[in-house]
């Protein structure tokens, strides 16, 4: 039986609007999504903002009712069986809030302690035991306001251990970290699916998610698009080699003509800092640089690379249909 069983699972609002005459327009969040996650997998969930992964944490979480279909947690119903359910999983959202910053890492840990009910006789050596899986020996009696994000998103995973959950849900936990801080927080992470945890992640960071999941969904408008591992969504998405150009100067004019040209699969455009970036998929055995860079060439170039299909170019052509 896998630890989460999700079938047909909807969620349904209404979304108030208007000041005057106000209206409250039904919003489907989530439109009847299937996936399965099995025991001791790192299973991502990735999609655009508000495409329906927190809402669908939370169903899961049991902090929502779904408007339809079902899901069960460890084999508990998620409403017939809420308190099952929040007894034997853990949540972790991305930013600052959740801590007391003028506490220490420990008194923050004795005092989620209580809340989890966490046996007095086991508080030390737990609160210990995460501390070091955490990556804060040495500093977890200094006050939390002194961390970095990195060191409180960190606190926060250990805070939501303190319980032992069999699985952990993982909301964009790496959102606002610095690199040095999001590379320890990946490997806390992986260290957690090492011993034994069932781990459910969303991230927007594509890199992140080929580095730790095992396998992933999809997820656009409420629907899942793709499943499956990073490797296979790269392999059934992504065909052929992509050339990137950077330019300098207006280069949305050109885009139509290098659309035009024979052996170009898609074409995007990025903003980078005073730059863009034109992005091309062509097909395998295609021979079109030359051609790309001649359609550009009433423009100032930059760097100009050829390279494998990533994650990322998998995701953007799954969520835009490009």
């Amino acid at each position: 039986m896998s630890v989460i069983e999700v079938e047909n699972l909807q969620r349904r609002y209404r979304a108030r609007t208007g000041l005057r005459r106000r209206s409250a327009p039904e919003v489907e969040a989530v439109r009847g999504i299937n996936f399965e996650v099995e025991r001791g997998e790192l299973f991502g969930l990735l999609g655009p903002n508000g495409a329906g992964k927190t809402t669908t944490i939370k169903m899961l979480i049991t902090l929502l009712l779904p408007s339809g279909g079902s899901a069960r947690v460890l084999g508990y119903d998620l409403v017939r069986d809420a308190q099952e359910i929040r007894k034997r999983v853990g949540y972790v959202f991305g930013g600052d809030r959740g801590l007391y910053e003028r506490l220490s890492a420990v008194d923050n840990l004795r005092y989620f302690s209580e809340l989890y009910a966490v046996p007095a006789r086991e508080q030390k050596v737990r609160i210990g035991e995460l501390i070091e899986l955490v990556g804060l020996t040495g500093r977890e009696g200094e006050r939390v306001e002194g961390y970095s994000r990195g060191m409180r998103q960190r606190l926060h995973i250990a805070r939501g251990l303190l319980h032992r959950p069999e699985v952990l849900f993982l909301d964009e936990p790496s959102i606002g970290i610095d690199p040095v801080g999001a590379r320890e927080l990946r490997l806390t992470v992986a260290r957690l699916v090492e011993q034994g945890t069932t781990v459910l992640l969303t991230t927007h960071y594509m890199f992140e998610a080929d580095e730790l999941c095992n396998r992933i969904a999809v997820i656009a408008d409420g629907r899942i698009v793709a499943q499956g591992t990073p490797a296979e969504l790269k392999q059934g998405v992504v065909s052929g080699r992509v050339v990137e150009v950077e330019v300098f100067g207006d280069a949305e004019a050109s885009l139509e003509g290098l659309r035009a040209l024979s052996g170009v699969i898609s074409v995007s455009l990025e903003d980078r800092d005073q730059a863009q970036l034109v992005i091309v998929r062509v097909d395998v055995g295609a021979e079109v640089t030359s051609d790309i860079l001649a359609h550009l060439g009433g423009l100032r170039l930059g760097r100009v690379a050829t390279r494998e299909p990533t994650l990322e170019d998998a995701y953007v052509q799954l969520v835009s249909g490009t």
